[in-house]
């Protein structure tokens, strides 16, 4: 059996869902952030769901004060998200700036806390158009920072960086997750809005996957 060494950053969403079940063996301590996004009270549900499921602690920690201070159509109401493809220039509006920065820092105390040994970040292929934060070239800086910056060389892990979300989404249909039980919208509404582009990557990659929608949509 494999040591549980390792801290999840989990938002509820596809992506980290799958990877906490893909990667369960080893995973001590999954960590939410509510930082005040529209989606927050939509998604946290759904990690703190999987973790009782898996029996994996989870912790949820506010981040209020990226709310309060930073510029983000994600912190500014359902209104403010743009709807279209994921990839148009638009979408740059949603970025929250240095979001995954700031929350792999505190998951990285966290595992020094805790005595593990790597965090670990759901982060795919698709985010590298427009975040910054989730391409190649952060995931090795920050990785470096946190092996540099802690007594034990903490180390990030995140095997999905050069995954489609598709392919994210193939490997959750192996693992038998239904992904009714997760959510993405960026609108935060009670049903997923089918528009935005978090949404509409969504419907793709599941359809790429073969998987059914199980996503209940707004009407248009």
């Amino acid at each position: 059996m494999m040591m549980k060494d390792s801290v999840l950053i989990l938002s509820g969403g596809m992506d980290s869902v799958t990877l906490l079940y893909d990667q369960q063996e080893r995973i001590a301590l999954a960590v939410s952030f509510d930082y005040g996004s529209n989606h927050n009270a939509r998604e946290i549900p759904f990690a703190r769901l999987h973790c009782e499921r898996l029996c994996i602690e989870h912790l949820i920690i506010p981040l209020s004060f990226m709310a309060e201070y930073f510029e983000s159509s994600l912190l500014q109401g359902a209104d403010a998200i743009p709807e279209g493809h994921y990839a148009a220039d638009n979408m740059k509006s949603t970025v929250v700036p240095f979001r995954n920065g700031i929350m792999l820092s505190v998951a990285i105390g966290l595992a020094e806390s805790r005595g593990l040994k790597h965090v670990m970040m759901a982060n795919h292929g698709g985010d590298h158009t427009i975040y910054p934060d989730c391409r190649p070239e952060f995931v090795a800086a920050m990785s470096e920072a946190a092996r540099t910056g802690t007594f034990p060389g903490i180390t990030l892990l995140c095997p999905f960086t050069n995954l489609t979300k598709a392919q994210i989404a193939a490997r959750g249909r192996e693992l038998g997750i239904d992904y009714a039980e997760t959510w993405s919208c960026y609108k935060g509404g009670e049903r997923h809005c089918g528009r935005c582009g978090t949404c509409v990557e969504r419907r793709e990659a599941l359809a790429e996957a073969g998987i059914e929608d199980p996503t209940l949509y707004e009407e248009v």
